[in-house]
Parts: structure tokens; C-alpha cells; sequence
């Protein structure tokens, strides 16, 4: 679906997100992540970039794991410390995962991909035509009700900085194992909002979409 298609259907309250595509496990158990390996960091940051043209075949399930522990996964046991800072240490971002066979959060405690809804939220989550072919879409959720010490003036920029700091975790791994993303910022909010469920406390901050790169955009 194009842009303008997408843009026309928003306005019209009738952007929806698609039937999902097979069948959707409740709870999708992660292998254990690969802490070796990967790309030196100054290497990473020099391949860092924004791609937009994407493989549609899915990843594997190991380079999920390992995509979404780079996120915002565990990486200090004993203190339930994050790849990701958060102030206050509220975890107040979700990692949510747009796939073909349905939408789910990301389980740091657990290492798991827990089902929110069997859609294929994928259409839903930008206005731009390759988030729907692409093979998944990350969606950043703040849940502002996990913030009672933070100000409620000082709430949305404090959740908007530890997601973003997620994202580049997210673009740096993508560096390192020859993985295409792009940022987005260009959604339209209600209709995701709704798509996923989200309560008054919930805000959707920003997407990312993730595979691997189409021949031709990776020249």
C-alpha cells in the first residue's frame, strides 16, 4: 500500500492493520544469546547508516534473539540492568514486534516474545510503503504510568531519550551482522495506538523496521 493510499485511509479512521499470516504462538521462547562475535564497535559505528529497501524473508530466529537483546535485553543479571538506559531505572519503554504471524512485547526478564494480538501490524506502523514488506517492525512504546518519580512535564522527552538510545543499540547490531533499519517517526499515532490496544498511560514514540537488505540498496 502506498503512502498516499495509507495517508487517505488515516484520515478516514480506516488505516487497519492485516490478518495475520499463519499461526501465532502465545509465547515465543528466544535461543540464548550470542555474546561473542559481531563487529568491533568503532567498525559498527562507521557502517552505521539508514536503509530502506528490504528482503522480505525472516530472520532467524537466533539473530531475533540476539536483535532484541541488543535492544533492551538484560545484560547485568544480578542488578536486572539493561543494554539501555533508563532514568530512575523505570523501564518505562516497551519493545513491541510487528511480524507476519502476529504483534508481540518483548520480555526482557524472560527472553521472550509474548503475544499482544494475532495482526499484522506491519501496514500500521509508518506511513512509508516498505514497513508492510519488510519482515518486522519494532515499535517503541513509553508506558507513562511506570514514571510516578519523573515529573509528567518531563515524562515523554525522559522516555523519548532512553528510546532512542534502544534504537541505536538496534543500529549498531544491524552494523555488525550486515542488517538494513531505519528509524521512523512518521506514523500515524492513533491508529497504531488502537491497533496494538494501547491504554491512556501508553504512547507511542517511534518504529523501526529491520531485515536484510535488498541487493540493490546495499551497493
Amino acid at each position: 500500500m502506498n503512502t498516499l493510499t495509507k495517508m487517505a485511509l488515516g484520515l478516514l479512521g480506516q488505516l487497519k492493520p492485516e490478518p495475520a499470516v499463519g499461526d501465532a504462538a502465545s509465547t515465543m521462547h528466544l535461543p540464548p544469546v550470542r555474546l561473542t562475535g559481531g563487529m568491533p564497535l568503532m567498525q559498527a559505528l562507521a557502517q552505521r547508516q539508514s536503509l530502506r529497501e528490504f528482503d522480505p524473508a525472516p530472520l532467524p530466529e537466533q539473530m531475533l534473539s540476539d536483535l532484541l537483546w541488543a535492544a533492551a535485553g538484560i545484560n547485568r543479571v544480578a542488578l536486572g540492568g539493561r543494554t539501555a538506559p533508563s532514568a530512575m531505572n523505570a523501564q518505562e519503554v516497551d519493545v513491541y514486534v510487528a511480524l507476519p504471524a502476529g504483534l508481540y512485547r518483548y520480555a526482557a526478564t524472560t527472553h521472550t516474545l509474548d503475544l499482544v494480538s494475532a495482526i499484522d501490524a506491519r501496514r500500521v506502523t509508518g506511513y512509508q510503503d516498505f514497513v508492510e514488506d519488510a519482515p518486522l517492525d519494532l515499535v517503541f512504546v513509553a508506558d507513562y504510568s511506570r514514571m510516578k518519580l519523573v515529573p509528567a512535564a518531563q515524562r515523554e522527552s525522559y522516555a523519548s531519550a532512553a528510546a532512542g538510545a534502544m534504537a541505536q543499540n538496534v543500529y549498531l547490531y544491524c552494523a555488525s551482522t550486515g542488517l538494513a533499519t531505519v528509524i521512523r517517526a512518521w506514523i500515524n499515532r492513533g491508529a497504531l495506538a488502537q491497533a496494538m490496544g494501547l491504554n491512556n498511560d501508553q504512547q507511542v514514540l517511534l518504529s523501526q523496521t529491520v531485515g536484510r537488505p535488498k541487493a540493490a540498496a546495499a551497493r
